[in-house]
């Protein structure tokens, strides 16, 4: 199976898959249960990590034994010690070149000098998420056009991560830094991590099937699926209908969709608060028909302004400011809680507040409306799903009152974007 035919699946692969509100108020009240359900899949994958381990002491010229591991049947309670045993005495890199699971993958390093020079070095201690020779099978067919070796590097580079993440680590995660850097992004490119009822996934899809196999210089995750860079956010809300069809066809009537898509507008990274279908069908019938006829569009414009911030990157664990002197990242660890004022096109800046309860994140804007699906990473920026459209505050002397969901009239609604309507031209992205 070649790597090149996975190429016309690039951007359906990569986009993420949206859950139901309802779907999300369950999970958050399942906690626990999730977090069990979520540490028995580990375990059982702990128990496969001692099969892909005892594939790496076999010896290449003998035919592979039919039988259990040498060690035992796996494992499939919660270990009480490592899979390994004894101190690890490989790298990375011969951890994979070695092992019948990964040939493939091995197959494909070896064509990059310095990818085998980097994954054998102890510059850092590196998480590798290896697609085992399963994931490739994956790859559907679509003739025989050979993607470039610098396209192939990326997805390479896309599974490695310059930090130390085992399977622990990994669980309390939103997201994880790679060694790809799209130019338009800033920074690294992230993986999401989600916590599902069946177990860990990396960007929604691809499910850890082997875990903590420790090299002298990292740890390595096997997974079941190819992890493959994502499109552009303006491509993610576009292959998405049944989410954004609304989002699409006000970012196209007001021009703000050429924009964000057009390469003449550079940026370094960026935040979409993205409402989908269902946000702006709680705005009600009237709104919606006056935002999408021709005398709405500039207050539509102005709306989806409010949405949009460009050059700051606000992930559920690390923030990206590209307008500051140094450009500098910020990760976002300890105190479980942190407020974000983002500055939006429009002018009018968010009041995002991010409070994270271990593997869970809830994420509220203008305290009201809550991001939903949080970390759909994008080539040039990352989608945070939010649960309502954001309408700008309305001032009442020194202070802003912000909209908590109650019903508007037409008028009341004019009212908050008035002040900002016939400045079209002055927003810039």
């Amino acid at each position: 199976m070649r790597l090149y035919q996975l190429l016309p699946a690039l951007p359906l692969a990569a986009a993420f898959v949206i859950t139901e509100e309802s779907v999300f108020d369950k999970i958050e009240k399942s906690g626990r249960h999730l977090v069990d359900t979520t540490q028995n899949v580990l375990d059982d994958a702990l128990g496969k990590t001692a099969e892909f381990e005892e594939s790496l002491n076999e010896d290449p010229h003998l035919p592979p034994h039919d039988g259990p591991p040498h060690h035992g049947p796996p494992h499939h309670g919660r270990p009480h010690h490592p899979p390994h045993e004894g101190p690890p005495n490989k790298t990375v890199y011969e951890l994979i070149s070695k092992s019948k699971y990964t040939t493939k993958l091995a197959k494909l390093i070896d064509e990059y000098d310095d990818l085998v020079e980097l994954l054998n070095s102890t510059k850092a201690n590196y998480t590798v998420f290896a697609p085992t020779d399963e994931a490739f099978e994956k790859i559907p067919k679509h003739g025989d056009h050979k993607p470039s070796k610098e396209t192939i590097k990326k997805v390479l580079l896309y599974h490695v991560s310059d930090d130390f993440y085992p399977a622990g680590r990994v669980l309390h995660s939103y997201t994880i830094p790679t060694l790809y850097e799209p130019e338009q992004l800033g920074h690294k490119q992230r993986l999401t991590v989600r916590v599902t009822l069946k177990g860990p996934t990396i960007n929604f899809y691809s499910k850890l099937v082997a875990v903590n196999i420790f090299g002298t210089n990292g740890v390595i995750h096997g997974v079941d699926s190819l992890l493959i860079p994502p499109p552009s956010v303006a491509e993610i809300i576009d292959l998405l209908p049944g989410e954004f069809s609304t989002l699409e066809l006000g970012l196209a009537k007001t021009g703000l969709y050429e924009k964000i898509n057009s390469t003449e507008y550079p940026h370094e990274g960026g935040t979409l608060f993205a409402p989908s279908n269902f946000a702006f069908k709680k705005l009600g019938p009237k709104i919606n028909a006056f935002l999408f006829s021709k005398y709405g569009q500039k207050y539509l414009k102005a709306l989806l302004t409010y949405h949009i911030v460009v050059n700051q990157t606000l992930y559920s664990d690390a923030f990206y400011d590209a307008t500051s002197e140094d450009g500098a990242a910020a990760e976002i660890s300890r105190p479980p809680y942190y407020h974000f004022d983002l500055p939006t096109v429009l002018g009018k800046p968010l009041a995002v507040d991010v409070a994270r309860y271990g593997p869970f994140v809830e994420i509220r804007i203008n305290g009201f409306s809550r991001v939903t699906v949080h970390d759909g990473v994008a080539s040039d920026g990352v989608i945070q799903v939010v649960s309502d459209v954001l309408i700008p505050p309305k001032n009442a002397g020194a202070d802003a009152i912000h909209w908590n969901g109650e019903d508007l009239s037409v008028d009341e609604f004019k009212e908050r974007l008035e002040p900002f309507v016939g400045n079209e031209d002055n927003m810039e992205l």
